[in-house]
């Protein structure tokens, strides 16, 4: 049965946090607030989790899972490396609505998806997110919704798409811009806007110039 919390109250966010954790570290899925919408979460290093998600989403492995992070300093040891436009966009656009899509560490023992090599990161901005990945560790998100259904900007919301797929629900109240992140794919010599989302191309090309999207 699904745990719904609500995070405005200090004793039960505190406690949901932890329930939420343990869940995430026994491979079950559970659903956070994020500063774009809502996301339903899993470990990022368990396979079995993952595949779960992929399933409560009616996903296919061929759109492979983004990656949340609590910390700036969590990227360095998932990515083979860092180049300076990377850093650039971290420092400027995280925590918040920018997800980066990096060569990941050939050491990583993960499957996200069919991802050839590549994961897509984000650090958001939101205190729940971020407590609950302080508690975690990098996890596997996606938007809380049924493929092809609109993304869930509200714990309910979430629920009613999801059910009892999800353990534990992390409710933070409306999700405040409502507008999924803008992923950048910079594994080449210059960055590719693949999605317009939350941060504009005209905020992207004032910190790294040109930009192909």
């Amino acid at each position: 049965m699904s745990t719904v919390v609500d995070c405005a109250d200090p004793e039960a966010r505190e406690d949901g946090l932890a329930n939420a954790a343990r869940a995430v570290q026994s491979g079950q899925l559970v659903v956070l607030p994020t500063d774009t919408v809502y996301g339903i979460g899993a470990d990022a290093f368990d396979s079995v989790a993952v595949t779960s998600l992929l399933a409560a989403k009616g996903r296919g492995r061929d759109m492979p899972v983004p990656v949340l992070v609590g910390s700036w300093n969590t990227i360095d040891g998932l990515v083979s490396s860092v180049n300076p436009a990377t850093r650039s966009l971290i420092e400027a656009f995280w925590p918040g609505g920018l997800t980066l899509v990096v060569e990941h560490a050939p050491s990583l023992s993960w499957d996200l998806g069919d991802s050839r090599g590549t994961v897509a990161l984000r650090m958001p901005l939101h205190p729940v997110a971020l407590d609950l990945l302080a508690r975690t560790g990098p996890m596997a998100v996606s938007s809380a919704n049924r493929s092809g259904q609109p993304a869930a900007l509200t714990a309910e919301e979430a629920r009613d798409q999801l059910a009892g797929s999800v353990s534990v629900y992390l409710d933070g109240g409306r999700a405040t811009t409502g507008i999924a992140s803008t992923i950048v794919d910079v594994t080449g010599d210059v960055p590719r806007v693949l999605r317009a989302g939350a941060v504009s191309l005209e905020s992207v090309r004032a910190v790294v110039g040109e930009v192909i999207g």
